[in-house]
């Protein structure tokens, strides 16, 4: 692909998503930025800022299998990635995948969560795959999640750990 059909491309992206988002530009032009470079973004902001409206104009707007996940104090990493179940037909387990297998996965308000759940993005964000009872999981390609976090001084929040935040492009 040329860099000029790349350019209009991003360029037809940013004005269908200008139509759900007002005076973000500059936002929406990062966030594409990333997703173009396989990154992934943290977008830090106070509620009501379109955080959310803006990846699910994203979504909308690539036509992309999409997922959200609300993460809560009591969100486990299992609620995240999924949880292997016997197959009774079979006799065997098999893999009951969580939201986080989506081309763009929308990690709403990660800090709100303690660090324990929070890593469960962790092998998924770095290595596009993810472990489950000792068997791996090809995420899907692409794979880009864009997490959303509340300022850190705003009550029933956690610190993100290091090793989260490398995982972010932006």
């Amino acid at each position: 692909m040329l860099v000029s059909d790349v350019q209009n491309i991003s360029e037809a992206i940013q004005k269908e998503m200008t139509k759900a988002i007002v005076g973000q530009t500059e936002v929406i032009e990062l966030v594409l930025v990333a997703l173009i470079a396989r990154g992934h973004v943290l977008l830090e902001g106070v509620p009501g800022t379109a955080k959310t409206l803006m990846v699910k104009a994203l979504a909308r707007t690539l036509d992309c299998d999409f997922k959200r996940i609300q993460f809560t104090p009591d969100l486990m990493p299992s609620d995240i990635i999924g949880t292997n179940v016997f197959n009774f037909r079979d006799s065997s387990f098999e893999l009951r995948r969580g939201p986080i297998f989506t081309d763009l996965l929308l990690a709403d308000e990660i800090n709100r969560t303690p660090p324990k759940t929070q890593s469960a993005l962790l092998e998924a964000m770095e290595e596009h795959q993810v472990s489950v009872d000792g068997q791996t999981h090809e995420m899907p390609t692409p794979y880009f999640v864009v997490a959303t976090q509340n300022p850190s001084d705003q009550i029933g929040t956690f610190p993100l750990p290091e090793s989260q935040l490398h995982r972010f492009l932006m």
